[in-house]
């Protein structure tokens, strides 16, 4: 069974997969924030730094991986807002699943993972955003994101062309 686990340090192990996965990611098309090719020590240094922040007391962002024989293969992010009137919101960053590993329903069980801790934490809302172009745009509606609209030419695809990114959200349900 593939079970979401808690990212809390990063390994100097963990860091030669998470690269790998964020570069298998970005060379596979991915939107999620970085230029093919992404060389080995950009993507280090964007792990590295991540480390740092989740191991900040009281961190309002969380990752979570899923490993198939001892290999980091998919991974997202919960970073719950920090603003006095937003306690209540958190975004959902950088869902990655592996190309090998593709179609296995790891990207549900991320992303079904993140909302049942974000609910824990209080957050009442989530949003994220991913180019409308790609697999994950049809993918959230089916989770129950609801489509917020579209901005022209917002961001890069990995590949250097402008793409219309899309905004989702979802209200979550308080449990009792």
């Amino acid at each position: 069974m593939n079970t979401p686990s808690l990212l809390d340090n990063i390994s100097s192990h963990d860091l030669a997969e998470l690269v790998a996965l964020l570069q298998d990611s970005v060379h596979g098309g991915a939107s999620v924030g970085f230029l093919a090719p992404l060389e080995h020590g950009e993507a280090s240094r964007y792990w590295q730094t991540l480390a740092a922040n989740l191991a900040e007391p009281g961190a309002l962002l969380h990752c979570w991986v899923i490993r198939q024989q001892g290999r980091i293969i998919a991974s997202v992010q919960l970073a719950r807002c920090g603003k006095p009137n937003a306690p209540h919101r958190g975004e959902i960053q950088k869902l990655m699943v592996h190309r090998s590993a593709r179609g296995q329903g790891l990207a549900r069980l991320l992303m079904q993972h993140a909302e049942s801790v974000a609910v824990a934490a209080g957050c009442r809302l989530l949003v994220l955003d991913t180019d409308s172009s790609s697999p994950a745009a049809a993918l959230y509606p089916r989770l129950g994101w609801q489509h917020a609209g579209d901005i022209p030419g917002y961001a890069l695809t990995p590949d250097g062309r402008l793409h219309t990114t899309r905004y989702f959200y979802k209200t979550l349900v308080p449990r009792d």
